[in-house]
């Protein structure tokens, strides 16, 4: 009896690092490898190494290809059961990780300690070119080292330029599409970002949330608000690497490299001539081709176009030719209804749950 009694202590051993207890011995051999830091287990194809066998057949999947796990809602195949579980919460909208500072739930433990950092104020995760720190190693501190190496893996298609970061590739890429999703429900005017419409909306509200502390001075934007600054501590932070001038706003910058690399984007469509900036193409217009000039009599506003005045005027007459299919809305342009209805109808997300539905009724009659 005594020596059963030492057999099962001694399979209940206790780890010296964190007291956890084992039915078996080579149970505890294999946990004491997160201790010891010791990895056993190799991958002959790319050489990273793993605690556990298990956990290197897992991984050599991602090498096959092999996806064993299949979700029974929409067909999605996984290398482990444990990626198969996490994605069905998806589905399920299961989140069973709370934080029990501010009620946030996940759907990963990971992602709950991570999201705990910005209540304990801990910044782990240090860049060793700047010292700046991070909450998360591969979301916030691969990305800013970018910044260092220069690295821009994201590529615009159309015009070859990089990004840092998907989501900034994407804001671009509206440049070549036109896309421009946000629409001012006042005036009509599109925006490429929610941002820039809010910012904008302002000026039909009249908010001006931004002050300056050394005039009072007030600004619809934070970024208004801090050009202005430069007024008083003279910064001007863009400088020429031609000549070495330098300017507050990248804007004025950009007018001023013209000079150099001789660049006239703005073209007058009465004779021809071109100019460095809109400005300058109004100006040419109003002393040179004052009768073909189109003002509007309802408000200020003169325009360089027919097409252009004609647009305009139905913002006052109230003629929106272009009718809403979701609703009794209408819109001055094709254009303006099209993203209209992507915007406040989710008309994009209707198409790929119909896309989605084809490819699910696919799988499910797959034999």
């Amino acid at each position: 009896m005594d020596e059963q009694q030492t057999e099962v202590e001694l399979l209940k051993s206790r780890t010296g690092g964190c007291g956890k207890t084992f039915i078996s011995t080579s149970n505890l051999k294999k946990h004491q490898h997160i201790h010891t830091g010791e990895r056993l287990y190799d991958c002959e194809q790319c050489g990273k190494t793993f605690i556990s066998a298990s956990n290197l057949k897992k991984h050599q999947r991602s090498h096959t290809g092999e996806r064993l796990c299949h979700c029974d809602q929409c067909g999605k195949a996984f290398i482990s059961a444990s990626d198969l579980k996490r994605h069905q919460r998806v589905h399920t909208g299961e989140r069973p990780y709370s934080c029990d500072q501010c009620g946030k739930a996940f759907t990963r433990m990971n992602w709950l300690k991570e999201h705990l950092r910005i209540h304990t104020g801990e910044r782990p995760y240090d860049c060793d070119q700047c010292g700046k720190t991070f909450t998360r190693m591969s979301g916030d501190l691969k990305k800013h080292q970018r910044i260092h190496t220069g690295e821009r893996p994201y590529d615009c298609d159309q015009c070859g330029k990089t990004f840092t970061l998907a989501w900034k590739l994407k804001r671009h890429q509206q440049i070549h599409t036109g896309e421009r999703p946000y629409d001012c429900d006042q005036c009509g005017k599109m925006f490429t970002r929610m941002s820039g419409l809010k910012v904008h909306q302002r000026i039909h509200t009249g908010e001006r949330p931004f002050g300056c502390d050394r005039c009072g001075k007030t600004f619809t934007s934070t970024s208004k608000l801090k050009r202005h600054q430069w007024v008083h501590t003279g910064e001007r932070p863009y400088d020429c690497d031609q000549c070495g001038k330098t300017f507050t706003q990248m804007s004025g910058l950009k007018f001023h490299q013209r000079i150099h690399t001789g660049e006239r984007p703005y073209d007058c469509e009465q004779c021809g001539k071109t100019f460095r900036s809109l400005v300058a193409l109004h100006t040419h217009c109003r002393v040179h081709h004052k009768k073909l000039m189109y003002p509007c009599d309802r408000c200020t506003k003169v325009f360089y176009s027919s097409f252009s005045y004609k647009r305009h005027q139905q913002t006052h007459v109230g003629e929106n030719p272009n009718q809403c299919k979701f609703c009794d809305r209408s819109l001055i342009t094709g254009s303006q209804c099209t993203k209209h209805e992507r915007v406040s109808h989710n008309t994009e997300q209707n198409l790929d749950q119909d896309r989605w539905s084809v490819c699910l009724n696919k799988v499910s009659n797959h034999p």
